[in-house]
């Protein structure tokens, strides 16, 4: 089963489901196709939208492992 890190970029994660792009949609970050995607962790990007990483870390791999 695919999990994400707190140290993954955007497009790292994206890359393992495309279906992860409506969790961080859910908590704001609509900036998938910026040029900070391909750069900023997940850690990163959930801090600068005010959200706790290991909420959003979590909110992944739940969804990952319904699959």
């Amino acid at each position: 089963m695919a999990q994400v890190t707190k140290d993954m970029t955007i497009m790292e994660a994206i890359e393992i489901d495309e279906g992860i792009a409506d969790s961080l949609f859910e908590m704001g970050m609509h900036c998938l196709g910026c040029a900070m995607a391909s750069g900023e962790t997940l850690a990163q990007a959930a801090e600068a939208h005010g959200h706790n990483p290991d909420e959003l870390i979590n909110k992944i791999n739940t969804y990952l492992a319904s699959k």
